[in-house]
């Protein structure tokens, strides 16, 4: 392993001790840091089919798949407990993952990303009209979980559900950076670069771009249910084409074709916004936007790319040096 692996790795688990510490130091910051991390593990689910090439514009529709399914199912045994509604959202979405995938993974490119758009926007007109069901858009209430049959006081809860989501970010962007190194993984970057080249060699471009559409709605799912625990409220608006966009835009700004910048983009976006929307109420969307345009003109690869290029530049200073 080279040194400069080194580096990168102890950067990571300094950055990822920085955010376990933060909530003693700053109680406020708790809920931010989860729902960051949270919309972090969504966003991975569309880092993933980038290095496809495939952009979708509607899997916001995943996150409120299992925002929704969790809330049914917590109110179905009343609260439930925190692993059984986790676990309920994950499938959810993944069920529906394989049922969407398996029609939208034939078609490649802006044909992609607008069917998926357009079935984010059905569902999302589905948990607007039924509102006998769904609440319409005043959403419901999430019920507070219960952790293996202890019921928890919201401070506590909140707390645990912290270390929860941070642990499952650490645990789950290295399994889907080890997915990505696997031959299934390389194999979507060959869907990118030469798709004809991938099925002369006897690989089925579309079970590989399944497989990861069904990764990617899991991931998705994940960070809707961990959302709607946090909000302690679901709403259509979860689903709708806007939060996709959200998810695009903060996998550009971390780095499109990194896992770390999944989780950096998503705690920039976060912190921006918040403090944006503090400051400068009536033109955060602004900010953003010229946060984002200053990445794509003078850091093209995302925040990852800018701090793996300034190490490199920094690294070969050191060896001129005498």
């Amino acid at each position: 392993m080279t040194q400069l692996s080194w580096l990168h790795r102890t950067v990571i688990l300094a950055l990822a001790l920085g955010v376990a510490v933060m909530p003693t130091l700053y109680p406020w910051s708790q809920v931010l840091l989860t729902l960051a991390l949270a919309k972090g593990l969504a966003v991975l689910g569309v880092v993933v089919l980038l290095q496809a090439g495939q952009v979708s514009f509607g899997h916001a529709m995943f996150v409120a798949i299992g925002a929704y399914s969790a809330t049914f199912l917590g109110r179905a045994l009343g609260g439930g407990d925190l692993v059984v509604v986790l676990l309920g959202g994950v499938l959810t979405s993944v069920a529906f993952g394989l049922v969407i995938g398996v029609f939208v993974v034939r078609y490649r490119y802006i044909f992609f990303g607008m069917l998926n758009l357009a079935f984010s926007m059905v569902l999302f007109s589905l948990l607007e009209k039924f509102f006998h069901i769904t609440g319409g858009s005043d959403g419901l209430r999430v019920l507070r979980p219960t952790l293996f049959g202890q019921s928890l006081d919201r401070a506590t809860f909140e707390g645990i559900l912290f270390y929860l989501t941070l642990a499952l970010a650490l645990g789950l962007g290295w399994l889907v950076h080890r997915y990505l190194q696997s031959p299934l993984g390389q194999a979507l970057s060959a869907v990118k670069s030469n798709e004809t080249r991938l099925e002369y060699l006897g690989v089925s471009a579309r079970h590989v771009l399944l497989v990861g559409y069904v990764v990617s709605a899991a991931l998705c799912g994940l960070g809707g249910v961990i959302i709607g625990l946090v909000q302690g409220l679901v709403t259509p608006e979860l689903g709708y084409w806007v939060r996709s966009g959200e998810l695009v835009f903060i996998a550009i700004l971390g780095g499109a074709s990194n896992v770390t910048g999944a989780f950096a983009g998503a705690l920039v976006f976060e912190v921006v916004r918040t403090y944006a929307a503090a400051f400068a109420a009536n033109i955060w969307q602004m900010i953003l936007g010229g946060v984002l345009l200053l990445i794509v003109l003078f850091a093209p690869g995302g925040l990852i790319a800018l701090y793996g290029n300034s190490v490199k530049k920094l690294f070969a200073r050191t060896r001129t040096e005498p």
